[in-house]
């Protein structure tokens, strides 16, 4: 994985899993940009230095729209219109569209909303296992939990969170010996957004997915017709939220809470002052965040990244693990320390892709261990460090379990 032009070097999934950040390292001081196989099989370029992955995520000549990939350059992963039409596929104007509306539904006020209910939920999780002494942590509590807050943020009830879930873990960690569950968890996701919507629409609540149906279906009051949703989008928008809310939650928690049990000065002195929890989670994004490649995207002309010209059309992944570690901006990037300067940290984007649903994201993971934090004294894992699984891919970094005892 150290050639920089020529032949593609494969994309070393078992290292990229067991050792990230050292072989991020060893191709970070290698050179800046990287021709390699990705896991499609595809030649794909890996940029790893964080000035030039800051740059890419803001280069307007970087496009998220698959149109813009050369013939035979891009497989992906294949959904229906209904469900791709969403953010991290769109180029403005019709990103810039889009988005306007969305970011809407993050608002401060908003979130304040929906933090005593995510406490709640926490508590109830605990509640649930306090007693027992021990628990796996992802699937009793950092799984559950982002769940519950986006099922309750779309107005999802009850009795649909489980399928819903197991939809998304179907998505998100697809079984090799059976592939058809992955399509047929897209095939359900479509239907049960496109009745969901209209029962919605039919008998709207007060919950972001009504609002954005009635964006959808409303005059626009910031910009007339043009600023609505297509029905695509829409139904797109809601299983993007659903997604990547889920998702990126599930693995943010996990990792964070491994970081503390590796580091139990911080984490006494975190329970001992929780108001230092914010800047901590800022720590973890940036030291052992839940997505180490942004979104794939595809030149628009012939350009020059870190001294490599990169086609047009060609696969670019830019990097955001390696860039949060990259020693040319953080000082001892491998240290995780809360009172650092974290200015520019990538873990949550940069530019106009930068996260929509961040501000939920923060408080979600600030309340999960604040609330872990004072329920649970003595945390300490229940297997030895070495025997712990890691999720076998490049694009999410999760654990598969995180056993614990208190």
């Amino acid at each position: 994985m150290q050639n920089t032009a020529g032949t593609p070097v494969p994309y070393d999934v078992t290292a990229l899993t067991t050792d990230p950040y050292g072989t991020y390292a060893r191709l970070r001081e290698a050179g800046p940009v990287h021709r390699i196989t990705g896991t499609d099989g595809r030649p794909a370029w890996l940029v790893t230095r964080y000035e030039d992955v800051r740059k890419g995520l803001a280069d307007p000549r970087l496009s998220l729209d698959r149109v813009n990939a050369a013939p035979g350059n891009y497989s992906g992963f294949a959904l229906p219109p209904a469900l791709d039409a969403n953010l991290l596929n769109m180029d403005p104007p019709d990103h810039t569209r889009v988005r306007r509306l969305v970011v809407k539904a993050f608002t401060p006020g908003r979130i304040d909303k929906l933090r005593a209910p995510v406490r709640r939920v926490a508590e109830e999780l605990l509640d649930a296992v306090e007693a027992d002494g021990r628990a796996d942590l992802i699937a009793a509590y950092a799984a559950p939990l982002p769940i519950t807050v986006i099922c309750d943020l779309l107005g999802v009830t009850e009795e649909h969170r489980h399928d819903f879930r197991a939809w998304t873990d179907a998505l998100i960690a697809p079984d090799p010996e059976r592939p058809h569950l992955a399509k047929e968890a897209i095939g359900r996701l479509m239907g049960f957004f496109t009745g969901l919507i209209a029962s919605k629409r039919a008998e709207p609540a007060d919950d972001l997915l009504s609002d954005l149906i009635a964006a959808r279906d409303g005059d626009g009051a910031q910009g007339g017709r043009g600023d609505r949703l297509s029905e695509d989008e829409l139904t797109s928008l809601a299983f993007l939220i659903l997604f990547a809310g889920y998702e990126n939650s599930v693995h943010l928690i996990g990792n964070a809470a491994l970081a503390l049990l590796d580091h139990p000065a911080l984490m006494e002195s975190l329970r001992t002052d929780p108001a230092g929890l914010g800047a901590a989670v800022e720590e973890f994004n940036r030291w052992d965040g839940p997505a180490p490649l942004a979104i794939r995207r595809f030149p628009l002309e012939d350009i020059e990244i870190g001294g490599v010209t990169v086609p047009a059309g060609e696969t670019v992944l830019l990097c955001v693990a390696s860039a949060n570690r990259d020693p040319r901006h953080f000082a001892e990037p491998e240290r995780l320390d809360p009172t650092r300067d974290r200015s520019g940290h990538l873990g949550l984007g940069h530019g106009i892709h930068y996260c929509v649903g961040a501000p939920l994201a923060r408080m979600e993971v600030e309340t999960a261990l604040a609330v872990l934090l004072e329920r649970l004294p003595g945390l300490t894992l229940d297997v030895p460090r070495e025997e712990l699984k890691w999720r076998p891919s490049v694009r999410a970094r999760g654990l598969n379990s995180l056993p614990v005892r208190w």
